[in-house]
């Protein structure tokens, strides 16, 4: 089913709510407090439906204090429904209305004149005509025009049919879904819903989303669209969503709900604005930030200006982290006014110089990706992700990597998902060399490389080792690279070393991992020569991360069962006040002692059997 949202917008009493009940019937000021004071304060939702079109309404508050809940509703707007009483015509809420959406980009609109009856005919045309040529100022794509009167079923009916004829194909269907949260509640027996609109990609019942903000995944228990159970809810659908295992109190509006691994959160993003007429946004100064159904507090630093601009660059320094994507729109306001829109061009924070983020903004307002990737590049020396390419640029992976094969004088990972400048090579054969110089004895895998240099992916490691091999710096003996002018049987000698190692350690012996990570061991190859030392019975193995050479073992339960002679027992106590080490070794040669018949345990003492 194709779906259309149109939000209506104007100034208060010119009759929004009133038209959308007579366009399908549904009231929109459902509570006490809108019915006593005759206005909308949250945003309403309903729907109506033709064959196969559905069209969704979100009727937005018309009242000067309630604009932040009007750009709450704005975002998701395929179309905006521009509506102006016949006999009031254009009033200060209704120039604001317009002014928001034109700065949250918000091209398509309809011109609905109400209360056609409160005037003559021959007014009516005068009326349309000056609403028309004012709207024009704004940069919108005016479909149509029509002038209603709730009273007047053909005008409405004739509405109707303008509407159900729009193309409902306008959403472009992104890398991923996302969904702002504008509203949470509990139903008993069923638990937290929440309601917002399907943005990015359609979600399936019994799907796993990410609450972003709370870090939590739940599941999707249920979904509804407009009232009605559905296993699928597509873009541009107004969607209640039943999670499993969250509480209402864990969600608040304002929270993005997603796929977990392609949203992070920033306080700190960069934006492109323009500011209203007769405004501009002031250097370090504090605003309200609207973004989606959220709002945050933050303060705006400009770019090469210390005073104010009215369009520009900026960074915002929020209070909160936002999980934002490249191009989205975003509303700053100061009190009651609203002073700016910008669209975000970096929503992942980077580590740049203030030139060279200058730079990157200026390429990502011209939408040159290609050239954004080389300045982050020229950043992250050690590997840039293409992961977070679809927060970043809204790029999928494939278009990501077609964007990084583009560029010269790079290594790209594509089973990581990396790129890495090629220069950077040679940073990680000095990090190799460096070892090999230290230890000659050391003897390393690919793997045990990478788990030292975790920025590094194996397939840009392999490429260091063969070039290090073809430079004669290093042999390959299997899997693992040695240093080739050793030639002593490596295994044997590495053997040797660890044996002593573990005979002088007594019985503290350090954990495998440290002993391989301390000599430069592949782990794969320290565990076999502990397993072969171990079946020799030189070495024992306690527990997996204690392994005691057989000596120092057998004289330390000599020394305990002299313990029990003396004291007629051995608990955690004496035996630590013979022995002051760890805890974790005292309960290990407690609990080795169970193994032998003549002593037994009673409760936490071990005695000897009589």
């Amino acid at each position: 089913m194709a779906n259309y949202i149109i939000g209506t917008c104007g100034h208060i009493d010119h009759g929004k709510t009133s038209l959308i009940k007579a366009l399908n019937g549904f009231e929109g000021d459902s509570t006490n407090e809108e019915k006593q004071r005759g206005i909308t304060i949250d945003l309403s939702f309903s729907n109506m439906k033709r064959d196969d079109k559905n069209i969704a309404f979100i009727d937005v508050p018309g009242h000067e204090k309630l604009v932040k809940n009007m750009i709450a509703g704005a975002f998701s707007f395929d179309c905006v429904m521009i509506v102006v009483s016949a006999n009031e015509r254009i009033k200060p809420q209704t120039v604001e209305h317009l002014e928001i959406l034109n700065l949250l980009g918000v091209k398509n609109a309809v011109l609905t004149i109400t209360k056609k009856d409160l005037i003559e005919e021959s007014e009516l045309e005068f009326a349309i005509s000056e609403i028309e040529e004012f709207i024009k100022e704004f940069d919108f794509n005016l479909l149509f025009t029509s002038a209603v009167s709730i009273y007047d079923e053909k005008s409405i009916n004739d509405l109707k049919d303008r509407l159900f004829a729009l193309d409902a194909s306008t959403k472009i269907e992104e890398n991923f879904f996302r969904y702002y949260v504008d509203r949470i509640f509990s139903i008993q027996g069923a638990g937290t819903v929440v309601t917002g609109t399907v943005l990015g990609k359609p979600i399936k019942l019994e799907e796993k989303v990410f609450i972003c903000d709370t870090k939590k995944e739940a599941k999707i228990k249920k979904l509804q669209v407009h009232g009605k159970e559905v296993e699928e809810s597509n873009i541009s659908n107004r969607t209640a969503i039943n999670l499993a295992g969250i509480k209402k109190e864990e969600i608040q509006k304002g929270f993005v709900i997603s796929k977990k691994g392609y949203l992070r959160g920033f306080s700190i993003i960069d934006i492109s604005f323009n500011t209203l007429k007769n405004k501009s946004l002031k250097h370090n100064t504090n605003y309200s930030i609207f973004i989606g159904s959220k709002r945050v507090e933050g303060k705006v630093l400009l770019f090469n200006n210390l005073d104010s601009l009215e369009s520009g660059f900026a960074t915002l320094k929020l209070e909160e982290e936002i999980f934002s994507i490249y191009k989205e729109k975003l509303i700053i306001r100061q009190g009651n006014h609203t002073i700016a829109g910008a669209k975000i061009l970096s929503p992942i924070s980077d580590p740049l110089k203030k030139s060279q983020k200058l730079q990157l903004l200026q390429v990502l307002e011209e939408e040159n990706i290609n050239q954004a990737y080389k300045i982050l590049l020229d950043a992250h020396k050690k590997g840039l992700g293409l992961i977070s390419s679809a927060q970043r640029f809204a790029l999928n992976h494939e278009k990501a990597l077609e964007y990084a094969k583009e560029l010269e004088d790079v290594f790209i990972d594509e089973q990581a998902l990396i790129i890495y400048p090629i220069e950077t090579k040679e940073l990680i054969k000095d990090f190799i060399k460096e070892i090999y110089m230290k230890n000659q004895f050391a003897f390393l895998s690919n793997q045990s490389i990478a788990l030292r240099l975790k920025w590094a992916s194996q397939n840009f490691i392999q490429i260091a080792l063969n070039e290090l091999v073809k430079e004669n710096f290093l042999v390959m003996d299997q899997a693992l690279y040695k240093n080739p002018n050793i030639t002593i049987d490596f295994k044997t000698s590495l053997e040797t070393q660890i044996l002593k190692r573990l005979e002088n350690e007594s019985i503290t012996p350090t954990a495998p991992y440290n002993i391989y990570d301390e000599m430069d061991l592949d782990r794969k190859v320290g565990d076999d020569i502990l397993k072969s030392l171990c079946n020799k019975k030189v070495v024992l193995r306690l527990q997996h991360n204690i392994f005691i050479h057989a000596q120092s073992l057998t004289n330390l339960v000599n020394e305990m069962k002299k313990i029990i002679k003396q004291d007629g027992y051995i608990d955690l106590q004496n035996l630590k006040d013979k022995y002051p080490i760890s805890r974790k070794y005292l309960i290990t040669y407690l609990d080795y002692l169970d193994n032998f018949s003549e002593i037994k345990k009673e409760e936490d003492k071990r005695v000897f059997i009589k």
